[in-house]
């Protein structure tokens, strides 16, 4: 059942007797003064049966510990060990000293329970809701800022023969636990013994500098996949359609499918192959050259993908993208993305989502050229929306650049650097933009017997070319006009200013811990991204309004300790005189018990930052 926290404070709780020690202005006391705030445990009573049962910890407790485990980067064994232990946790969990809140498992349900009921963009909404209460977030629309920065996936990347290794030991498994036996005793059964190993490559006793051992090695890994999807098809044939464990064997076998599709050539008998991949000798299989497109190259993490930033900086795993508004600074909207996915993917969408979560309007979207292609430009107009990115640089020719050439759409001419005018447009042929959709294509021809004898001819056109000079019109080339007008005006600098936030922004999630995935695919990954986002609205909404400077719910708290021993004794001694009075003896000793715990501890706390770790 649903376990509640009382609204009712106590007198021994770690804020009320350590928040000053901890430090109103940190984290740990900004989380203090949002109890009650910033989540209630009504808001995940769908995670708990609603009559029957022991009352759970209370759920607002467990959010806050996720948004303290963010912030300290911390695993499940250490945030437990800390809500134990640590006075700083204990101050912003709102828990007596004594108190051991949770156990390590209850953490790890609670999360995949947010997961599981898509509950944890309402916590990063929490950190927005507040920015609202608090009058931070109050302005009439927005003006936001997109970018994307990768996430290094959780999943080993291995190379194709131990990848393939590892899909045929999925399959294994997946097998052996249908026929409920241990997997190495089904593998020993099945000849299938070797690929238990660590590793495949390590194992293997072969010359690797031997072209031949090294295909015999692939051929045989390759064998062993064909005959283990055969015998998963057997075994499928023998389950009921809708079964659980025909769906698990079917995924297994599908996996270990695409390894041998996207790294496997296979030549036909009479030697006809599909390229000249590393050997052609047993079973004519042999690596594929080059990368395949949407390549896996993880089994324990299949959705991760190569990516590039750059052309010089890859990475193996996720994009995340995040919208900040740039006035205040708040992260709005986040998203995973493939790690090979273009930045604008969906970029339209998260605008969208970024106007439901903080309940403003989006007057304009700034992006870098990532955003600037034409179909992009094309989606947010045709949505009503205004999008300001710098369109993509063409790269240095020695021929004129379309840039060089006067296009006006509204005369159907086009003017050349040596001033020659030409209407006569023609077709050239059809693109396929980023969104799928077909453009057939024009383009404006100048006479070739003008161009012959232009001096300009040789930074024009080729010394070869009769036909007079090519211009290409893009399929939103008034778009791209507008744009670039836009960047060449003295008013584009307030949009580079504006496009630095989102920068600074991702640099702070990137220091919460992003840049690595804790979990495997981009679904828990995006749950982390989301905490990261809620911690960073937090601290920032914090900083800017002063919302640790009090107590949330009317709590009133000691103010700053004496540092001296002897005054803190000297004030304890009628603290405890005038609590008698109030409380009685029955409270009294173990009110005196912690004052005297406290003052001995201070001398020995010269930073709020630092651990404290009371000995129990």
């Amino acid at each position: 059942m649903l376990g509640e926290r009382s609204e009712q404070r106590g007198l021994w709780e770690a804020d009320r007797l350590y928040l000053d020690h901890v430090g109103r202005d940190t984290f740990y006391g900004l989380l203090a003064s949002l109890r009650g705030r910033l989540f209630r445990d009504a808001d995940f009573a769908e995670f708990y049966c609603a009559d029957n049962g022991r009352d759970s910890v209370p759920p607002s407790l467990l959010a806050t510990a996720l948004l303290l485990q963010t912030h300290d980067k911390v695993s499940d064994a250490e945030a437990k060990a800390r809500a134990d232990f640590d006075i700083r946790w204990k101050v912003a969990l709102g828990i007596e000293v004594e108190d051991r809140p949770f156990a390590k498992s209850t953490l790890q349900v609670f999360r995949a329970q947010l997961i599981l009921h898509e509950k944890v963009r309402e916590v990063f909404e929490s950190s927005l809701r507040l920015a609202r209460e608090s009058g931070y977030l109050k302005r009439r629309s927005m003006k936001v800022a997109l970018d994307t920065t990768n996430i290094l996936g959780r999943g080993a990347v291995k190379d194709t023969y131990n990848l393939l290794a590892d899909g045929i030991v999925k399959l294994m498994r997946t097998l052996a636990a249908v026929e409920q036996t241990k997997v190495k005793e089904w593998a020993q059964a099945q000849g299938y013994q070797r690929h238990l190993a660590s590793s495949i490559k390590g194992e293997a006793a072969i010359d690797w500098s031997n072209r031949g051992a090294r295909q015999a090695l692939l051929a045989g890994i390759v064998r062993d996949a064909d005959r283990l999807l055969e015998l998963s098809r057997q075994a499928q044939g023998e389950l009921g359609e809708d079964s659980a464990e025909r769906q698990q064997i079917v995924a297994a076998a599908e996996l270990l499918g695409q390894l041998l599709l996207q790294d496997i050539e296979r030549q036909s008998p009479d030697g006809d192959g599909e390229g000249d991949g590393e050997g052609d000798g047993d079973d004519g299989v042999s690596l594929r050259d080059g990368v395949s497109r949407d390549r896996m190259m993880s089994v324990h993490d299949p959705q991760m993908r190569h990516g590039h930033k750059s052309s010089s900086r890859r990475f193996d795993g996720h994009k995340a993208a995040i919208i900040v508004d740039t006035d205040t600074q708040l992260i709005t909207a986040v998203d995973v993305l493939p790690g090979n996915a273009p930045d604008n993917l969906g970029a339209l969408e998260l605008v969208e989502e970024s106007e439901t979560n903080a309940g403003l309007p989006v007057a304009e979207a700034v992006g870098d050229a990532a955003y600037g292609d034409g179909a992009t430009r094309q989606t947010f107009a045709d949505a009503g929306r205004r999008l300001v990115a710098r369109v993509p640089g063409r790269p240095n020719r020695k021929h004129f650049p379309k840039d060089d050439f006067v296009i006006d759409l509204a005369a159907d001419s086009c003017s050349c650097p040596a001033g020659q005018v030409t209407h006569t447009m023609v077709p050239a042929g059809r693109r396929t933009d980023a969104a799928g959709r077909v453009h057939r294509l024009r383009a404006f021809q100048f006479d070739g017997a003008v161009c012959r004898t232009c001096p300009l001819r040789p930074q024009c056109i080729a010394a070869k070319g009769r036909k007079g000079r090519r211009v290409l019109i893009h399929p939103q080339e008034a778009l791209l006009q507008q744009a670039r007008a836009l960047q060449q005006s003295a008013g584009y600098d307030e949009y580079r200013a504006r496009r630095v936030v989102v920068e600074h922004r991702l640099a702070r999630l990137v220091h919460l811990g992003i840049r690595q995935a804790r979990y495997f695919g981009r679904v828990k990954t995006k749950f982390q991204l989301y905490l990261a986002a809620t911690v960073a609205n937090l601290t920032l909404v914090a900083g800017e309004i002063g919302l640790s400077d009090s107590v949330g719910g009317g709590v009133e708290t000691h103010r700053a300790v004496p540092s001296d021993v002897n005054d803190v004794q000297a004030v304890s001694h009628g603290v405890a005189a005038h609590a008698a009075a109030i409380f009685g003896a029955v409270r009294l000793g173990q009110l005196w018990s912690q004052i005297l715990f406290a003052s001995a501890l201070l001398p020995k706390a010269p930073s709020p930052s630092r651990a404290f770790r009371p000995g129990f």
